[in-house]
C-alpha cells in the first residue's frame, strides 16, 4: 500500500468532497462533520460517477402493526449520496448502499497525517 497526500486538512471544508486520480483511479474524498471518507467515483449499478451526485439526507418509514400506520422521518442530513445517473443512494459514512443489502462503494483508508489528508491504495 501507498500514501498519497490529496490535500491540506484546512483546504476541504466540512461537507465539501474533492475527486482526484491516483493510480488510474478515480478517488472522492470527503469531509462529512470533520471525518475524512473516500471512496472510488463509481456506482455498483452502471459504473457512474456515484461521487459526484447531490449530498442529501433520507427518508425512512416505521409501520406500526396495531395502528397501521406509517410514521416517516428524514433522517441523515448531509450524509447521503445520490448517485447523478439514476439516484442510488450511499451513506457517505458508511459507503453502503440504502437499497441493495451488500452494495457498498469501494472505500479506502483515509487518515490526516501532518495536516494532510492521505488516502492510502
Amino acid at each position: 500500500m501507498s500514501d498519497h497526500v490529496i490535500v491540506a486538512e484546512e483546504e476541504l471544508a466540512d461537507g465539501e468532497r474533492v475527486v482526484v486520480q491516483i493510480e488510474g483511479r478515480e478517488i472522492c474524498v470527503f469531509n462529512i462533520d470533520d471525518e475524512f471518507f473516500a471512496y472510488a467515483n463509481w456506482c455498483a449499478h452502471q459504473a457512474g460517477p456515484a461521487c459526484e451526485g447531490n449530498i442529501t439526507g433520507t427518508t425512512t418509514a416505521c409501520f406500526d402493526e396495531e395502528s397501521l400506520e406509517v410514521e416517516l422521518a428524514y433522517e441523515k442530513d448531509d450524509q447521503i449520496l445520490n448517485c447523478p445517473w439514476h439516484g442510488w443512494e450511499y451513506d457517505v459514512t458508511t459507503g453502503e448502499c440504502l437499497s441493495r443489502q451488500k452494495v457498498q462503494l469501494p472505500q479506502y483508508p483515509v487518515k490526516v497525517e501532518d495536516g494532510n489528508v492521505v488516502v492510502s491504495l
